[in-house]
């Protein structure tokens, strides 16, 4: 039987969420936030001490480490556990003070430094099913920081039990934490080659039993206007105002269609992020989103047709419309190698939880690390309400991701 520790399970998620990660889209730097290192130092440091003397921190902040295999068997895959280390730029992750609820009672959770921030079940169903589990959060003032050092933790105290616990039997086990993963970052500087893993697992997912093997594929758009300028006081005639031309663009969208607020399950969409310019150019940043590639492709071109029907209104402005490849659906990648999720979703039953499968709407490192040569499916570690001051997460479902990390080292040992 596999037994977690619990309280220092706790005791080093608090040590995580405690440093400031937060990474910065525009930033154009790898990694985009000097602060990122600050914990991946701290992990390589825990990690030697462990034992792993390999653990090193590169230049960009990736944190590489092997649990050496304890096995007589020469034909084990190499498998890589991964989770990142940076926290969305869409809420503060600065001095955040956790909060450990022990044993929770089913009453509504008010935050201490903000009471007017309430948990209640009536908004989070899943904490229902929380009663008894102790549940931390954050202070009121922050995000907490679950997403993703409840990951960072599981695969840290799992790495730990498999140290400590040499009848266990598994292969070589590869490590990595990395940063940016909020930004879309998070493998644009990974070293395949320094990783050397056969297979992976993100743990960057919701409730407990939870297996996604498959997210949206995505892309980004940019449509550019320019205008014409003029002097406004002589302007009849002559300007045409870029700013107004993208307001334009913006009302001509879909209202009950075609947005992350009217879609849901399969269902892709298309998404202003970004709006900024002055009367002579202006811009706009969407994202596009859909779980079928040509699906994905239909929604570019529609969002063309319509920036171009709009500027045809406006003699004398200009557009330019570019869209690029952010990521694309794993589950193509993982579909060639079955094994991969079967063996997650056996490793989830060991630890006596429900397998539940679910699409992604949105992606992790493992979509690109799928399509880098490493088919790499998502692991829950409980993680709710993320991105916001709401977050919260069970420590009972923390050490369920521990436990399948160290079942999922088994199994690979048994079936090679």
């Amino acid at each position: 039987m596999i037994n977690i520790n619990k309280e220092e399970l706790t005791e080093r998620f608090f040590r995580y969420v405690k440093i400031d990660t937060q990474s910065d889209p525009k930033s154009g730097l790898h990694p985009s936030t000097e602060k990122q290192k600050d914990l991946s130092r701290l992990l390589e440091q825990e990690l030697k001490q462990m034992g792993l003397n390999d653990a090193e921190m590169d230049e960009y902040g990736y944190v590489y480490a092997t649990i050496k295999g304890n096995s007589t068997k020469n034909n084990i895959p190499v498998i890589c556990f991964c989770s990142h280390v940076d926290t969305a730029p869409d809420c503060s992750g600065k001095n955040v003070k956790p909060v450990l609820h022990k044993n929770y009672n089913g009453d509504d959770i008010a935050l201490p430094d903000d009471t007017s921030i309430v948990l209640r079940t009536d908004d989070f169903h899943y904490l229902k099913e929380k009663i008894g589990d102790d549940i931390i959060t954050a202070s009121g003032n922050t995000l907490l920081g679950g997403d993703d050092k409840s990951g960072v933790a599981a695969i840290m105290q799992a790495a730990k039990y498999l140290i400590e616990h040499p009848e266990i039997k598994h292969g070589d086990i590869r490590i990595m934490f990395t940063p940016d993963e909020e930004i879309g970052e998070g493998t644009a500087k990974v070293d395949m080659k320094r990783l050397g893993a056969d297979f992976g697992y993100t743990l960057d997912g919701g409730e407990a039993g939870c297996l996604e093997v498959e997210t949206f594929s995505a892309d980004q758009a940019v449509i550019r206007i320019f205008g014409v300028i003029s002097h406004p006081g002589y302007a009849k005639g002559k300007l045409v105002n870029a700013l107004k031309i993208a307001g334009e663009i913006l009302a001509a969208l879909p209202k009950n269609e075609w947005s992350p607020e009217t879609t849901e399950r399969m269902q892709g969409f298309v998404h202003p992020t970004h709006f900024d310019g002055i009367a002579e150019e202006a811009v706009i940043e969407f994202i596009v989103r859909d779980f079928d590639d040509i699906k994905l492709a239909e929604h570019g071109t529609k969002l063309k047709e319509i920036a171009e029907k709009v500027l045809a209104s406006h003699p004398g402005a200009t557009m330019q419309f570019t869209i690029k490849e952010q990521y694309r659906n794993m589950k193509k990648v993982l579909d060639q190698y079955p094994q991969v999720a079967e063996n997650a979703a056996k490793a989830i039953q060991r630890a006596g939880l429900e397998v539940i499968t679910e699409s992604i709407r949105g992606g992790t490192d493992g979509s690109r690390l799928s399509y880098m040569g490493l088919p790499c499916p998502n692991i829950f570690t409980g993680m709710q309400g993320i991105h916001s001051k709401r977050e919260w997460i069970s420590v009972q479902d923390m050490a369920k991701a521990a436990e399948v990390v160290v079942h999922l080292a088994a199994i690979w040992e048994e079936k090679a």
